[in-house]
Formats: structure tokens, C-alpha cells, sequence
């Protein structure tokens, strides 16, 4: 089984989108610290005027010593208001939008006390659209042991992984022999951000995935997502090679 994990973010990017593609499961990692100025709660969209950031307003005190599973909404100020008449503003002409509105219309119209679950809910949507499968598990409910390298460790064999991908910036702390003696492969994705249609002039790259349904559409989507990127039977063949969970393969291929 190969599986991946990330922490819960708000609108998430495409490149969280090919890993999950990639994957047979997916940990929802809901028991990591809280990160101001990080995408727990925030992303961007374009404009007119270039990248937007949305943010999803938070209670901040102690967030330290909590785990992104227990930060709170600060609902004193109507973010959901804000986004909803945001999205409408700069994406209602987009061909697209009136296909995904009514979710986003309803989204923003509850109520919403924890930031986890408003992400949760909106990951699960996207998924769906996209026609993306995968078996999906809260470490929240589980006891992974360790810290960084030896946790996600912990989590393959608990989940019975045998083949974690890591993001990128896994290689600055995944200790791949360790891997190997358990018979684990790793993968660490380079994502290969691709082009499409966009309004209001040049490309702006590492945008919401809202970006991409308003502009093309769910059917074109996931193409587009995996587009220069390596697709999932050759990240398959990749783990099955002999030694994979030591010399990790990252390099993107076309599909």
C-alpha cells in the first residue's frame, strides 16, 4: 500500500492534490502543531490585481502547545462573508463556477468551530470532484510514535504501509536507511507546477486548486494536476524496485 500524509490546510494547492493521486491512502495529520503564517488556515487566489490571500481567522493564544486539531475558529469577524463575496467578485465570470458555487455557497453559510473540520470538509469535497480515490485516516486516532522520520516510520507500519511519498522537504529530515531495514520504499515529490487558463494576464503559479476548477473545470483538472508529473503506476514500479526505500526515487516524469 502506498501512503502519504499532510497536515490539514485551508483551499489546498495542486501539488497536495498529485500526491494524494499518487497514493492508495492518505493520513489527514491533524495532531501536528499549529503554524502561524504557514496554509493551515490561509491560501491564495488570483485577481486583478495578482495573489489574494483568503485566511480563516484563528484563536491564537496558546496555539504552541496545541495541535492543529484543536485550534479554534475566531468567528467575532465574518471571514465566511468575506471569502464567499471574494470568490464570487473575481471567479463568477469564470466558465466553471457555477458548477462548484452551490458547495461553496452552503460552505460558508455554516457554522464552523474548529479550523480542522472546515478543512476536512473542503479536502474531502475536492477529492470527490476531482475523482480522486483513497482510503483516508486521522492520526488523531491513532498513537504514532517518534518525531519527524521515526514517526512517519511509525505511521507506515501501523497504518501497513510499503511505500511512504514524502513532500519535497522531507529530504531535510527522512532518515531513508531506517526505511529500508523495514522493507518501506520512499518517494519524495519534486512537484512540476503546470500551466493553464487563468484570467487577468500572466500565470500566477501555487494558487488554490479553486483557481483550477473555476477556470477548467473538474474533467480537465486532474489531467492537468498530473500533467509533467510522475503518475502512479510508474511511482508503483518505482517502490517495487529492489532497495527503493534507500535510494529514494524524485525526479518528475511525464506521463
Amino acid at each position: 500500500m502506498i501512503l502519504t500524509s499532510h497536515q490539514p490546510v485551508y483551499l489546498p494547492w495542486l501539488g497536495l492534490f498529485h500526491k494524494i493521486a499518487l497514493a492508495d491512502a492518505y493520513c489527514f495529520f491533524d495532531i501536528a502543531q499549529f503554524l502561524l503564517k504557514d496554509w493551515n488556515n490561509r491560501n491564495q487566489i488570483k485577481t486583478a490585481n495578482g495573489a489574494l490571500w483568503l485566511t480563516v481567522p484563528v484563536y491564537k493564544k496558546g496555539y504552541v502547545d496545541k495541535q492543529i486539531k484543536d485550534i479554534e475558529i475566531d468567528n467575532e469577524y465574518d471571514w465566511r462573508k468575506k471569502h464567499w463575496n471574494t470568490l464570487m467578485l473575481y471567479y463568477k465570470k469564470t466558465p466553471y463556477f457555477s458548477q462548484y458555487a452551490d458547495f461553496f455557497a452552503d460552505t460558508y453559510k455554516r457554522d464552523w468551530q474548529y479550523l480542522v473540520d472546515l478543512n476536512e470538509h473542503m479536502l474531502r469535497y475536492f477529492l470527490q470532484v476531482l475523482g480522486i480515490e483513497v482510503r483516508i485516516f486521522k492520526a488523531s486516532d491513532y498513537r504514532f510514535e517518534g518525531r519527524k522520520s521515526d514517526q512517519v516510520l511509525d505511521m507506515c507500519k501501523k497504518l501497513h504501509a510499503d511505500c511512504f511519498i514524502f513532500g519535497a522537504q522531507g529530504r531535510n529530515y527522512a532518515v531513508p536507511e531506517d526505511f529500508a531495514q523495514n522493507a518501506i520504499a520512499i518517494h519524495f515529490q519534486d512537484y512540476v507546477h503546470p500551466t493553464y487558463n487563468q484570467r487577468w494576464g500572466d500565470f500566477v503559479p501555487y494558487l488554490s486548486v479553486i483557481d483550477l476548477l473555476f477556470n477548467e473545470g473538474a474533467a480537465r483538472a486532474r489531467d492537468i494536476i498530473m500533467m509533467n508529473n510522475i503518475g502512479k503506476a510508474e511511482l508503483g514500479q518505482l517502490c517495487a524496485e529492489p532497495g527503493a526505500g534507500v535510494q529514494a526515487a524524485g525526479v518528475s516524469h511525464a506521463n
